[in-house]
């Protein structure tokens, strides 16, 4: 059993969702689960809505110690209050102020601002446009390999092989799901050794393995094997959900 806590974890199987999961094992913090059902819109509920007004997952609440409930939303804002009241003997972060801190601050806010968005969008053009254009496919899957290209030269000449110092960090955890499925967004880590080394490295940590299967498993390593037909037919179930999603948002 882990640490007993009052949280309650918002969230569905996707890269930003894994990111609290994998870093609630890595903790080994203990929490209610619920399971939020994107293709039948939960997140779009006012009961939803009420604790993430964006309408995304992940998303958490917690008791504050007056037994008023905290809600905080968007992974880079969950991961740092996790580490900041759980982590306190600093294990996947640095104490505040430090160097390492900011650089940890830096490479998570990296990854929320660039890496996730750009990735994000490569999957989109990549597998989910309802017509191939290959402007929009070739600006979001070069500046993904961009971004790439910016951890594996910067993992290169890290001694400790992590992103931050001499351990792993909640800037590693945050950035991980996005490489994991590269292909996923039509890019080969062949061409990135040192980001693939890290990548794998992470993969053997017990937290990792854990977390990435909740709140179901977690499929990105099979992709590695599949051809492109494939992939694109695994993307047709969920095209037609979110291209009804966006005329939904657009009416709004």
């Amino acid at each position: 059993m882990g640490r007993s806590t009052d949280i309650t974890l918002y969230t569905a199987a996707t890269p930003n969702g894994i990111k609290v999961t994998i870093l609630l094992a890595e903790l080994d913090l203990e929490y209610e689960l619920r399971d939020v059902k994107l293709t039948a819109n939960e997140q779009k509920e006012p009961w939803f809505l009420a604790i993430n007004p964006n309408g995304r997952i992940p998303a958490i609440t917690d008791k504050r110690p007056d037994g008023s409930l905290q809600r905080v939303f968007e992974t880079g804002a969950i991961m740092q209050y996790l580490v900041d009241k759980y982590d306190t003997e600093y294990k996947l972060s640095y104490p505040r102020d430090t160097p390492e801190y900011w650089e940890m601050t830096s490479w998570l806010m990296w990854q929320m601002g660039g890496l996730g968005p750009m990735r994000g969008q490569a999957n989109h053009f990549k597998r989910y446009a309802p017509e191939t254009i290959e402007y929009g496919i070739n600006r979001y899957v070069n500046e993904s390999r961009r971004l790439y290209r910016v951890m594996d030269d910067h993992l290169a000449a890290s001694p400790s092989g992590y992103l931050v110092g001499d351990r792993c960090t909640i800037a590693d955890l945050a950035c991980w799901p996005w490489v994991i499925d590269a292909k996923w967004g039509g890019v080969d880590l062949s061409e990135f050794p040192s980001l693939k080394k890290w990548m794998l490295k992470l993969l053997e940590r017990p937290g990792v393995e854990k977390g990435r299967h909740v709140p179901s498993r977690h499929g990105a390593l099979d992709y590695e094997k599949m051809t492109e037909e494939e992939l694109d037919q695994k993307a047709a179930a969920s095209r037609a959900w979110i291209q009804s999603g966006m005329k939904d948002d657009a009416k709004k």
